[in-house]
């Protein structure tokens, strides 16, 4: 048993398309049951599971032991059901705020920002964790203090982060940055 784990591994850190085949065969079902548990949705653990997967074929980590091997898979698979009820939980949040302040007359108002909305969570997936984490939680409304708090961080930690991330959506979305400062979207 240990040589085949060995070998398996082996296999998953020289990137060979038949330790792929094994990987899902072994994990892909248990990990969206597990993916389950978090986002409730049938077809959103299985995209999870599928994005994890694909992060193992296209990095270049090396994994030392099976057992980390594993452990990756299901705190990737946790992280990503995570940060996926959070994505929803902001998401629903600015559409619910978007309800009472757009009338029907402003219809092509209510694309644009709907739009904005897409780029700058298109943007905030592109994050580094921590560093997304930390601003989804400022999004949500909570103060640098608070998120210290719930990600167990420095107060100046969360500042540099939240600092960093405001940084790089500036760069990503250019002009669209101010556009999403002046409706209040940031």
């Amino acid at each position: 048993m240990q040589n085949r784990r060995e070998r398996f591994l082996q296999q998953i850190n020289t990137k060979e398309a038949e330790a792929f085949k094994e990987l899902f065969r072994v994990f892909y079902s248990t990990l969206v049951e597990f993916s389950m548990n978090y986002v409730g949705q049938q077809d959103v653990a299985e995209d999870i599971v599928q994005e994890v997967f694909v992060s193992v074929w296209e990095k270049d980590t090396r994994y030392p032991t099976y057992n980390a091997f594993r452990s990756f898979l299901y705190n990737s698979v946790r992280n990503g059901s995570l940060n996926h009820l959070k994505h929803k939980s902001v998401e629903e949040k600015y559409l619910a705020s978007l309800g009472g302040e757009v009338d029907e007359d402003d219809a092509d108002l209510k694309i644009m920002e709907e739009e904005l909305y897409r780029l700058l969570f298109d943007t905030i997936d592109e994050l580094p964790e921590k560093c997304r984490n930390i601003f989804l939680l400022h999004l949500e409304g909570k103060g640098n203090e608070e998120i210290a708090l719930l990600l167990k961080l420095s107060v100046l930690t969360v500042k540099t982060q939240k600092k960093r991330a405001m940084q790089f959506i500036r760069e990503c979305l250019g002009t669209a940055y101010f556009l999403l400062l002046s409706l209040g979207m940031i």
